[in-house]
């Protein structure tokens, strides 16, 4: 017997970035809440978001979200003009923001969003600090993901 709240753990994820696992080392992560427009947070709860390409930006002390798409729904407010791209603030304390940016300016190192997720009633942001990957380094993590498919698929058969 599954609790609410187990069945709805599965269900909490908008939007999964996984392309920045396969490009980078996530080195640290950071939840961000988001500034979001009302028809925004209805294409949501819709699913309608999308995390590729997507990058944190640090500007004046303030960070933002830029390159996120999220599709605005047919029965969206007719007198709000909806920009799907728009830059978007990202709600963090200061010290985290100071830390995102000093370690940004380190060569090689970037801030990237991991997932949009609910948490209760608010829209949370996941993000991490990284570093890229080298091409070896992706195909030993190809390597490694197919191997652990093949012993899966081996432990199945000898049950």
């Amino acid at each position: 017997m599954a609790t609410k709240k187990a069945k709805k753990a599965g269900s909490n994820v908008i939007a999964l970035n996984k392309k920045a696992r396969f490009e980078y080392h996530i080195e640290e992560t950071f939840e961000a809440g988001l500034a979001l427009a009302g028809w925004e947070v209805k294409s949501m709860r819709a699913g309608k978001a999308q995390l590729t390409d997507t990058y944190i930006l640090i500007k004046e002390a303030e960070a933002w979200l830029l390159g996120s798409h999220i599709m605005p729904l047919n029965t969206a407010s007719t007198h709000v003009i909806a920009d799907p791209t728009r830059t978007r603030k990202l709600l963090l304390h200061r010290k985290e923001i100071a830390r995102i940016f000093s370690r940004t300016q380190d060569k090689g190192h970037t801030c990237v969003p991991l997932k949009l997720y609910w948490k209760k009633n608010l829209i949370k942001c996941e993000l991490a600090l990284v570093t890229g990957k080298k091409l070896h380094d992706k195909r030993a993590t190809e390597k490694a993901r197919d191997w652990d498919r093949q012993k899966a698929r081996i432990m199945r058969e000898n049950k």
